[in-house]
């Protein structure tokens, strides 16, 4: 029997305990496990670095909500990420990158996976022809990409981008925090791997860090495992605790915070003060049909281009109150970033620079009213 996405994020993984019928799955804060007799550990736990009955919960449940065989748990988004390219690739391969990402990512690519040897070409992932035109045929061994990006919102058509990626037998990899789960599944569109941050909307809290693959592929799964136990990055016992725990309330936050973010990318659009509204949910937006096609929703993620450049778009961050100044995204409360001066500095002279006058809000879920009357001061 299937059922839907709110009933799998507050059930895979969590049946009750079965010793005492605790509701919640316990945190096994333990490091290590008594063995039945040399080499019989009891169910299989042996070391929590290999392997830990709260991550494993954790893992179980992620993989129901992206609808793949396997679910694994690290650290962070980027410790998924590096687990991810070690494992696939080699030195001398490379990889289509997006031209807008996370500045984490590019800087994973450009200062570490570089000089281990792995080449990186950035393309426009709402151009699938762009795409197609990045790959090296033979040397290719991953289209990785974002839908929304990150901070620009492109679109990606996962299915179109699946196509490219397969004809030049390469995988596709698809970073799915910006929409989460509940709003998107990029494997039921084709992607080979989904990652997350879980630090994200799926934590929802903003009170852990944690990174996530799901695949669609057993065999892929099972050598990602490996990878995962052999370098080591592991979501820690109460950071899984943490994360199932806000993955309970997954859907119904997004839809708050999609309610949010629509009623203030149409307040912003068209302000006098505003030079640009970058949102999916827009019709305006050149990713609006695709994002149709492949969200349940446009998401709680807004950017927005200062009319008065970039040292208004710096007073607007400064002057927001209800809107915290903050890196990271997803939590309940809403944030406001300069991305060229904080989350994507780090891009900075590369063909992934973001533009100085771009805003980059995280809508929360406060009373909407609230937020739309500290926007309308921090505007000026």
């Amino acid at each position: 029997m299937s059922h839907g996405f709110e009933t799998l994020a507050i059930h895979a993984g969590q049946d009750p305990e079965a010793r005492t019928g605790a509701v919640i799955p316990p945190i096994y804060q333990t490091s290590t496990y008594a063995q039945d007799a040399v080499g019989a550990p009891r169910l299989g736990y042996e070391y929590s670095r290999s392997g830990n009955p709260t991550r494993d919960a954790l893992q179980e449940c992620l993989a129901a909500l992206e609808g793949g065989p396997v679910g694994l748990a690290f650290a962070s988004g980027l410790a998924a990420e590096d687990t991810l390219l070690r494992a696939v690739c080699q030195p001398g391969d490379h990889v289509v990158i997006p031209d807008d990402a996370y500045g984490g990512t590019y800087r994973l690519f450009a200062r570490v996976a570089q000089r281990w040897g792995l080449e990186f070409s950035p393309a426009k992932v709402s151009d699938p022809a762009a795409i197609r035109a990045a790959v090296q045929p033979g040397r290719t061994k991953i289209v990785w990409v974002e839908t929304p990006t990150n901070p620009l919102l492109g679109i990606a058509d996962i299915a179109a981008l699946a196509a490219v990626a397969h004809d030049a037998g390469a995988l596709l990899v698809v970073d799915n925090t910006f929409a989460s789960p509940y709003l998107q599944q990029p494997i039921a569109f084709g992607a080979d791997v989904v990652v997350h941050s879980t630090t994200k909307y799926i934590g929802g809290h903003s009170d852990v860090v944690g990174g996530a693959l799901v695949v669609a592929d057993a065999g892929l799964g099972e050598e990602l495992r490996y990878h995962q136990n052999a370098m080591g990055a592991i979501n820690g016992p109460f950071d899984a605790w943490l994360t199932l725990r806000g993955i309970k309330t997954l859907g119904v936050r997004m839809d708050r915070h999609c309610d949010n973010a629509e009623r203030l990318a149409g307040y912003l659009d068209g302000h006098a003060k505003v030079a640009q509204v970058i949102y999916p949910g827009l019709p305006s937006h050149p990713g609006h049909e695709v994002a149709v096609k492949q969200m349940r929703r446009f998401g709680g993620m807004i950017s927005f281009r200062a009319a008065g450049g970039e040292e208004h778009a710096v007073d607007i961050c400064n002057r927001a109150k209800l809107f915290v100044l903050a890196e990271s995204l997803g939590g309940v409360e809403s944030l406001i970033e300069h991305p060229g001066r904080m989350t994507h500095a780090s891009a900075a002279g590369s063909p992934l620079e973001v533009p100085g006058d771009l805003v980059r809000l995280s809508v929360g879920i406060e009373t909407v009213d609230d937020l739309l009357a500290d926007l309308e001061q921090a505007l000026g």
